[in-house]
């Protein structure tokens, strides 16, 4: 009987060393902590996600009286108290096969948004510094992008720098860019990442894949901040 990786609660389900790599939701989380999986409905901004009833949002305007650089993003899920938890124990504490939670709706949400272009994309996972890989041991957005079933390019490399969650939102949209290209890419891109906050990691992201020689730059994220 395993327990909940979320809550604790024993759950009826048996899952073996033989089939670890097909984790379904129900076999690491239970159906009460399900509920707590906020997906993105109803009317959005066209740009970055954000559940509003304006076609662009505000801060989007502003992203674009600067010159915007992707396309748009998309984010399946809202950043609620309980995600956070989540990210915390995937991210932070290495429990890796949380991710499984977000497969399916992960790729559904991919396969409907981008299905007239799949053809034509290259995936590419917003990276970490080499100092934050080795003490996470892991990127986050690599493990997305993994299920998508898509080619994946790891173009850009990172920078050491300050965690972005430990800045405001005045620090996030005033730091300097940390990314640098590591391989031009000359197919549109797809840029993944776990969490879109304030749209600087993406766009900066992005600002280096465009000088690079990427035509167009969109993101895919697993949660709207």
């Amino acid at each position: 009987m395993n327990q909940c990786l979320s809550c604790g609660q024993s759950m009826d389900t048996t899952v073996s060393w033989g089939n670890w790599l097909t984790f379904k939701r129900d076999q690491v989380i239970c159906s009460n902590c399900s509920l707590y999986m906020e997906k993105i409905t109803g009317s959005r901004c066209s740009i970055c996600s954000r559940p509003s009833e304006l076609t662009i949002c505000h801060d989007c305007t502003e992203w674009n009286q600067l010159g915007e650089v992707i396309q748009f993003n998309y984010s399946v899920f809202l950043y609620n108290e309980w995600m956070k938890n989540i990210i915390s124990l995937w991210k932070f504490r290495g429990d890796y096969v949380l991710r499984e939670i977000f497969r399916d709706e992960l790729k559904y949400a991919f396969d409907r948004v981008f299905i007239d272009q799949k053809k034509e994309l290259i995936l590419v996972p917003v990276p970490l510094s080499d100092k934050r890989m080795k003490e996470r041991g892991f990127n986050q957005a690599l493990a997305l992008a993994e299920m998508l079933d898509m080619p994946i390019q790891q173009a850009i490399g990172r920078k050491v720098s300050d965690k972005q969650s430990k800045k405001s939102r005045v620090e996030r949209l005033k730091s300097t860019n940390p990314f640098y290209s590591s391989s031009p890419i000359r197919k549109n891109v797809v840029l993944i990442d776990d969490i879109y906050t304030t749209g600087t990691t993406i766009r900066q992201a992005a600002s280096i894949l465009l000088e690079n020689g990427c035509p167009e730059v969109y993101a895919f994220t697993l949660l709207r901040g």
